[in-house]
Protein backbone atom coordinates (compact mmCIF):
# COMPACT_ATOMS: atom_id res chain seq x y z
CA UNK A 1 0.00 0.00 0.00
CA UNK A 2 1.29 3.84 -0.43
CA UNK A 3 0.37 6.61 0.41
CA UNK A 4 -0.60 10.48 -0.28
CA UNK A 5 -1.79 12.73 1.77
CA UNK A 6 -4.40 15.81 0.13
CA UNK A 7 -4.40 18.99 2.21
CA UNK A 8 -7.59 21.70 2.06
CA UNK A 9 -8.11 25.00 3.06
CA UNK A 10 -11.76 24.70 4.42
CA UNK A 11 -12.02 27.69 6.31
CA UNK A 12 -10.54 31.13 6.87
CA UNK A 13 -11.43 33.51 10.00
CA UNK A 14 -10.36 36.97 10.67
CA UNK A 15 -10.79 38.55 14.29
CA UNK A 16 -10.50 42.25 13.49
CA UNK A 17 -11.12 43.08 17.39
CA UNK A 18 -7.78 41.51 17.77
CA UNK A 19 -5.69 43.03 14.78
CA UNK A 20 -6.85 46.49 16.19
CA UNK A 21 -5.56 45.71 19.63
CA UNK A 22 -2.82 44.06 18.85
CA UNK A 23 -1.37 44.36 15.02
CA UNK A 24 1.02 47.05 13.93
CA UNK A 25 -1.10 47.04 10.61
CA UNK A 26 -4.93 46.87 12.56
CA UNK A 27 -6.74 46.30 9.07
CA UNK A 28 -4.57 43.17 8.03
CA UNK A 29 -7.90 41.46 7.53
CA UNK A 30 -7.61 37.74 6.45
CA UNK A 31 -4.61 35.35 5.40
CA UNK A 32 -3.49 36.74 1.51
CA UNK A 33 -1.46 33.13 1.31
CA UNK A 34 -4.55 30.67 1.14
CA UNK A 35 -8.12 30.33 -0.59
CA UNK A 36 -10.89 28.92 0.57
CA UNK A 37 -11.40 25.36 -1.75
CA UNK A 38 -7.42 25.23 -2.77
CA UNK A 39 -5.60 21.33 -2.56
CA UNK A 40 -2.73 20.43 -2.18
CA UNK A 41 -1.60 16.84 -2.80
CA UNK A 42 1.27 15.36 -1.12
CA UNK A 43 2.80 12.07 -2.26
CA UNK A 44 6.29 9.94 -1.94
CA UNK A 45 6.63 6.94 -4.23
CA UNK A 46 10.15 6.17 -6.28
CA UNK A 47 12.14 9.22 -7.08
CA UNK A 48 8.92 11.48 -6.10
CA UNK A 49 8.98 12.83 -2.97
CA UNK A 50 6.89 16.35 -2.63
CA UNK A 51 6.57 16.99 1.11
CA UNK A 52 9.49 19.22 0.66
CA UNK A 53 8.84 20.61 -3.09
CA UNK A 54 5.13 21.05 -2.67
CA UNK A 55 5.69 22.26 1.43
CA UNK A 56 7.99 24.19 3.18
CA UNK A 57 8.92 27.15 1.06
CA UNK A 58 5.62 26.75 -0.74
CA UNK A 59 3.41 26.57 2.38
CA UNK A 60 3.04 29.36 4.61
CA UNK A 61 5.82 28.86 7.08
CA UNK A 62 3.47 29.61 10.06
CA UNK A 63 0.99 27.08 8.49
CA UNK A 64 3.79 24.40 7.50
CA UNK A 65 4.66 25.04 11.22
CA UNK A 66 1.39 23.33 12.26
CA UNK A 67 0.33 20.81 9.53
CA UNK A 68 3.66 19.18 8.05
CA UNK A 69 4.02 16.69 11.04
CA UNK A 70 0.49 15.20 10.26
CA UNK A 71 1.13 15.30 6.85
CA UNK A 72 4.44 13.38 7.32
CA UNK A 73 2.49 11.18 9.16
CA UNK A 74 0.06 10.44 6.05
CA UNK A 75 2.81 9.71 4.40
CA UNK A 76 4.27 7.12 5.98
CA UNK A 77 0.60 5.72 6.58
CA UNK A 78 0.78 6.30 10.02
CA UNK A 79 -2.96 7.18 11.75
CA UNK A 80 -3.25 11.33 11.59
CA UNK A 81 -5.41 11.61 14.91
CA UNK A 82 -6.51 8.24 16.06
CA UNK A 83 -9.72 8.82 18.96
CA UNK A 84 -9.75 12.99 18.28
CA UNK A 85 -11.78 12.52 15.18
CA UNK A 86 -14.38 10.17 13.96
CA UNK A 87 -11.81 8.33 10.93
CA UNK A 88 -8.00 8.42 12.21
CA UNK A 89 -7.51 8.83 8.50
CA UNK A 90 -8.10 12.74 8.44
CA UNK A 91 -8.36 15.56 10.98
CA UNK A 92 -8.75 19.28 10.93
CA UNK A 93 -6.08 21.77 11.95
CA UNK A 94 -5.30 25.59 11.74
CA UNK A 95 -2.17 27.41 11.26
CA UNK A 96 -0.64 29.30 14.50
CA UNK A 97 -1.67 33.08 13.56
CA UNK A 98 -3.93 34.33 16.48
CA UNK A 99 -5.58 37.12 14.11
CA UNK A 100 -6.47 35.11 10.86
CA UNK A 101 -6.49 31.24 10.86
CA UNK A 102 -6.43 29.49 8.39
CA UNK A 103 -8.38 25.97 9.19
CA UNK A 104 -7.09 22.55 6.67
CA UNK A 105 -8.39 19.06 6.42
CA UNK A 106 -6.01 16.95 6.03
CA UNK A 107 -6.45 13.09 4.88
CA UNK A 108 -4.48 10.59 3.76
CA UNK A 109 -5.24 8.77 0.63
CA UNK A 110 -4.56 4.80 1.05
CA UNK A 111 -3.56 3.27 -2.70
CA UNK A 112 -1.54 0.89 -4.67
CA UNK A 113 0.31 1.36 -7.38
CA UNK A 114 0.08 -1.27 -10.78
CA UNK A 115 2.32 -1.76 -13.40
CA UNK A 116 0.57 -3.12 -17.14
CA UNK A 117 1.69 -4.05 -19.51
CA UNK A 118 -0.58 -2.26 -22.08
CA UNK A 119 -3.99 -0.85 -22.51
CA UNK A 120 -3.38 0.57 -19.31
CA UNK A 121 -6.59 3.18 -19.66
CA UNK A 122 -8.81 0.31 -20.52
CA UNK A 123 -7.42 -1.39 -17.21
CA UNK A 124 -8.03 2.05 -15.11
CA UNK A 125 -11.60 1.91 -16.65
CA UNK A 126 -11.79 -1.51 -15.39
CA UNK A 127 -10.24 -1.54 -11.59
CA UNK A 128 -12.79 1.42 -11.10
CA UNK A 129 -15.37 -1.22 -11.31
CA UNK A 130 -14.31 -3.14 -8.13
CA UNK A 131 -15.66 -2.65 -4.88
CA UNK A 132 -13.69 -1.21 -2.48
CA UNK A 133 -11.61 0.83 -5.53
CA UNK A 134 -12.66 4.33 -5.02
CA UNK A 135 -10.89 5.26 -8.47
CA UNK A 136 -8.35 4.40 -10.87
CA UNK A 137 -5.87 6.90 -12.79
CA UNK A 138 -3.46 6.11 -15.23
CA UNK A 139 -0.43 8.42 -14.45
CA UNK A 140 0.71 8.58 -18.31
CA UNK A 141 3.78 10.63 -17.16
CA UNK A 142 4.57 7.82 -14.75
CA UNK A 143 3.41 4.64 -16.74
CA UNK A 144 1.57 3.39 -13.96
CA UNK A 145 -2.27 3.00 -12.70
CA UNK A 146 -2.76 4.48 -9.19
CA UNK A 147 -5.53 2.83 -7.57
CA UNK A 148 -7.58 4.64 -4.39
CA UNK A 149 -8.65 1.97 -2.00
CA UNK A 150 -12.14 2.47 0.69
CA UNK A 151 -10.74 2.59 3.77
CA UNK A 152 -12.66 0.24 5.04
CA UNK A 153 -12.88 -2.15 2.06
CA UNK A 154 -8.84 -2.83 1.04
CA UNK A 155 -8.73 -4.40 -2.15
CA UNK A 156 -6.84 -7.67 -2.41
CA UNK A 157 -4.12 -7.86 -4.70
CA UNK A 158 -4.98 -11.15 -6.60
CA UNK A 159 -8.41 -9.07 -7.62
CA UNK A 160 -6.53 -6.51 -8.94
CA UNK A 161 -4.47 -9.37 -11.18
CA UNK A 162 -7.79 -10.83 -12.52
CA UNK A 163 -8.48 -7.87 -14.33
CA UNK A 164 -7.83 -8.33 -17.83
CA UNK A 165 -4.58 -7.18 -19.50
CA UNK A 166 -1.06 -8.12 -18.18
CA UNK A 167 -0.43 -6.99 -14.03
CA UNK A 168 3.31 -6.48 -13.61
CA UNK A 169 3.58 -5.47 -10.68
CA UNK A 170 2.12 -3.79 -7.65
CA UNK A 171 3.89 -1.80 -5.12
Amino acid sequence: MQYKCKLTVVDKKVFPDLQEKYLEDPQSGACPFYEVGAEYIFERYGDDDTFWRVGKGSQCSEAWDCISRYIYAALQGGSIMRGWTNDEHMMIACCNDGTRPVIFKIERLDYKVVYVESDAEKIADVLKNIDGVTDAVYRADKNFIEVFMDRNNEVPDEQIISVEGKVIRID
